[in-house]
């Protein structure tokens, strides 16, 4: 499988979008579906027309340890559960002062300030998520983050978030979009 992934805002796709608010920076043209494709679709004729496409590229995990990412493997569920209907695109894009730290200072706020992967673990397996790493391929953003989640767990989303964005190391985010989805065949 390809670890490229495009998601195409525009008129139509698997994602209706339910609510798309700017947290900060810039906000994106207002869409009302998110069409996700594995791979760099542009310039297919396949494609449904779209007001923005935003690309990354999965990779390996990075500011975790091995007992963090072996906890992380041993707990995160699969993307695309039947009883998964709700979705949220979260792009983000780190300050200048974050990509000036070296890595050890930006895991130590990453992981020993903020605790993102502790959070995180809380909150699984009932929230699915993939993140796409954009920054150097030339996007707007450095991460996509996709998470998948039940609606029975929408409280538990909320809750994931409001606790990442109120840590350290939301200090160095610059741009960040929250886009709320539904699956487009269930909620039709």
């Amino acid at each position: 499988m390809d670890n490229s992934y495009t998601f195409i805002g525009g008129a139509m796709g698997a994602w209706r979008v339910v609510v798309m608010r700017c947290v900060c920076g810039d906000m994106l043209a207002p869409v009302e579906h998110v069409h996700v494709v594995n791979g760099l679709p542009i310039g297919q004729t396949d494609s449904p027309p779209a007001a923005w496409c935003l690309q990354g590229l999965t990779s390996n995990v990075r500011y975790a340890d091995r007992g963090e990412v072996d906890s992380l493997v041993a707990r995160q569920p699969a993307l695309d559960r039947p009883e998964a209907t709700c979705a949220a695109l979260i792009p983000i894009k780190k300050s200048a002062r974050w990509w000036a730290l070296s890595q050890d200072e930006r895991r130590a706020i990453f992981e020993e300030t903020s605790h993102h992967t502790l959070i995180g673990l809380d909150y699984l397996p009932a929230i699915a998520r993939r993140l796409h790493h954009c920054r150097d391929i030339g996007e707007p953003f450095d991460f996509l983050t996709w998470f998948e989640y039940a609606p029975e767990h929408a409280d538990a989303f909320e809750r994931l978030v409001n606790a990442l964005r109120a840590t350290p190391e939301w200090d160095y985010v610059d741009r960040e979009i929250d886009i709320r989805l539904v699956r487009a065949d269930v909620y039709a």
